[in-house]
């Protein structure tokens, strides 16, 4: 005889059993189409101690949602109230159900989903009421922030969204079912309550005010009723935005692991456009969203769109690439990335023709930096220049590789998809940079500091020119003066949210000018608008971007806008009176003329 048992379970345990069944099926086929690398970094520190990372990771994140509570308090209670919630109440009704004494010592795993309705008594064992309570609790702690979704649903701006995510029919399906989970649980647990009396302070008050005769005749009904809920919910899941649950869980391991994206898809993409839960989190701070209301490509959409296999071309493409949705996201999905593989040309990319470097005689440059201007500086050419003089003052020996102008990094090429060219001009490059033996390179281009950085394989360190000149500031190697102006800082994109360099440029304008304060600045600055990223707006567009850019930087009345992008520099110079220079420049004009210098250490 099988106790504790109705049939009224079955809508519950089956929908448990093909919930996991096509999850595993589906994590299986993925982790089949990660590349051999991304496998060997998995077997290479699968068992290290990154794996404590990576489950306090996973409680952070998955279950207690802090990213997003930094971002915004009330929708992080949303989300940890619901997830965190519902994870007690399984943790502490598998306890509780487990502590009670049962026929025969039978414990059939549905007994703590509905244990209320098997169980007439508190269960006969030493603080069972206080479980009881217990479990009250967090049911009215998952109810409450059941409650914030429905009223995000209907009126977004309430819990500090503008904008609500579109949600397609599978999202639509689940949520409804989950939204009527945990109501229905009170219900059932109320009127089984007021049967028997079993009910902890919330159900057993809502319990008292239920007729008897009317529980008698629908606590099986509801009890049904809450296990269809659950089997609808389990199976619309993995169909769903709610794939997220048990996905990022995964991701956080991998990444923990060292696995990354690659320029192409692999099974590792699949898991990223998974983790995410549309929580539009992306919306409302794009700039496309928020200057041009254009809202059908921001990454939530993109991403939606790559998992159903509905991608449109246009979507990849119209993008800035700023990363201000990758700040933003709390599941750290590689959003950039994943842009940047959707755009690929491979049908039109063709060899690399970058014959004419291969007549370019190396430079000797044994002992020396490198400098790297880049495009973007030479058609801002004080940048370059503020730099020489810079160079020249500290006593440093460099070798300016590109005064030619002959050489660009390759990252306007990645960025429009033409991966084949991009990879045969670093190839040449590096061979360059190898041949002339410099200890160091440095670039003025946040664009291009971010290429050499992540996507060429050198052997020396890459810094931008604001860590170069912080730390020939600390080194005393160059000595500044300071002036009254009020100087505001805005962070280029591929600088700041890009490579994470915050810290050093603010040090250099402290020791130059008085530094205050944009509106929005650090990982949540403005784009300036005016970039490769976008292929699609044109330039009003753009300009609208800019200057909502300028206008956050007059948050504090400054004299003097500073950057440390040549590309951010000519898109403000043309939107106000304000000075805008960059930070080589402002260093160049406050320099206290140092005679122990050498007096050309370029040709030294």
């Amino acid at each position: 005889m099988l106790y504790y048992f109705h049939p009224f379970v079955l809508p519950f345990t089956l929908g448990a059993i093909v919930l996991f069944g096509l999850c595993i099926w589906k994590y299986v086929r993925w982790f089949k189409q990660f590349d051999r690398l991304q496998r060997a970094v998995i077997r290479k520190n699968i068992f290290s101690w990154r794996i404590l990372a990576a489950i306090w990771e996973s409680f952070r994140e998955g279950i207690l949602h802090i990213r997003i509570s930094r971002k915004n308090l009330v929708l992080g209670y949303m989300h940890r109230s619901i997830a965190f919630g519902w994870f007690l109440l399984i943790v502490v009704g598998f306890i509780e159900s487990h502590l009670t004494p049962t026929v025969n010592d039978s414990h059939p795993f549905w007994l703590a989903i509905f244990y209320r309705y098997f169980m007439h008594s508190h269960g006969n064992f030493p603080g069972a009421h206080i479980l009881t309570t217990i479990m009250d609790v967090l049911l009215l702690y998952v109810l409450s922030g059941i409650l914030m979704a429905v009223i995000k649903k209907i009126y977004s701006r309430a819990l500090g969204m503008k904008k609500a995510t579109k949600h397609v029919v599978f999202d639509r399906f689940a949520k409804a079912s989950l939204w009527c989970i945990f109501p229905l649980r009170l219900l059932s647990e109320s009127l089984s309550a007021t049967i028997y009396h079993n009910g902890g302070f919330f159900t057993q008050f809502v319990g008292d005010l239920i007729p008897l005769d009317f529980a008698l005749t629908f606590e099986t009904t509801s009890w049904l009723l809450y296990s269809v809920a659950l089997g609808t919910f389990f199976v619309s899941l993995p169909f769903s935005r709610y794939m997220h649950i048990f996905t990022e869980i995964m991701l956080i391991f991998f990444r923990e692991w060292g696995v990354r994206e690659k320029k192409e898809r692999t099974g590792y993409t699949m898991y990223e456009l998974s983790a995410c839960s549309r929580c539009g989190m992306c919306i409302d701070n794009c700039p496309l969203n928020k200057e041009l209301n254009v809202n059908n490509v921001q990454s939530v959409y993109f991403l939606r769109d790559l998992r159903y296999k509905k991608n449109k071309p246009e979507i990849a493409d119209n993008c800035l690439l700023c990363a201000r949705c990758a700040s933003d996201c709390p599941v750290n999905i590689d959003l950039m990335a994943i842009r940047q593989q959707e755009r690929n040309k491979r049908d039109l990319d063709t060899a690399g023709n970058y014959s004419y470097l291969d007549n370019v005689q190396p430079f000797n440059a044994l002992g020396r930096v490198g400098y790297f201007g880049g495009c973007m500086s030479h058609l801002t050419p004080g940048i370059t220049e503020s730099m020489k003089a810079i160079f020249e003052a500290a006593g440093q020996r460099y070798w300016f590789m590109d005064e030619d102008r002959s050489i660009c990094c390759g990252r306007p090429l990645q960025q429009q998809g033409f991966n084949q060219q991009a990879a045969d001009l670093r190839r040449k490059i590096t061979e360059h940079i190898k041949k002339s033996k410099i200890t160091m390179l440095i670039t003025s281009c946040p664009i291009c500091y971010q290429t050499f950085k992540k996507d060429y394989k050198l052997n020396i360190p890459v810094v931008h020119h604001t860590e170069y000149i912080n730390q020939l500031i600390q080194k005393g190697r160059i000595k500044l003066r300071k002036d009254d102006l009020k100087t505001v800082y805005h962070d280029p994109c591929e600088l700041g949210r890009g490579c994470g360099i915050y810290k050093d440029p603010r040090q250099v304008l402290k020791a130059t000018t008085h530094l205050v304060k944009a509106k929005q600045e650090g990982e949540d600055s403005l784009c300036c608008g005016i970039n490769l990223g976008d292929s699609l707006i044109d330039i009003d567009q753009q300009k609208k971007i800019r200057d909502a850019a300028v206008e956050n930087l007059m948050y504090k009345k400054p004299d003097m806008i500073a950057t440390a992008c040549p590309m951010c520099k000519k898109a403000f110079v043309h939107s106000t009176t304000l000075p805008v220079k960059d930070i080589a420049e402002i260093v160049r004009e406050n320099m206290i003329p140092n005679t122990t210098a050498q007096t050309n250490p370029k040709k030294a």
